[in-house]
């Protein structure tokens, strides 16, 4: 559980460096996705391929709004550790 609370705290940070304007969705969009985390069935998808999924979207975003790509650079090493 440590490890997803830090993979989500990761996430957020990242949200801070979108325009101001796109926060607010993506804070939301966030922390509905972690919530929905807690209700998938462990049989069928591992939290590494959840892990995976939210660095996946988070370099997504970050190259919608021209944000280097390093940025995510803690979030990776959270998230593979």
């Amino acid at each position: 559980m440590k490890k997803v609370l830090r993979v989500y705290g990761g996430v957020l940070r990242l949200v801070r460096l979108l325009p101001a304007d796109t926060r607010p969705y993506y804070a939301k969009y966030a922390r509905e996705n972690f919530v929905n985390y807690r209700e998938v069935d462990q049989s069928e998808t591992s939290l590494e391929e959840l892990f995976q999924r939210a660095y996946n979207h988070s370099l997504w975003v970050l190259k919608k709004y021209s944000i280097d790509e390093s940025a995510g650079k803690r979030l990776k090493e959270i998230c593979f550790e």
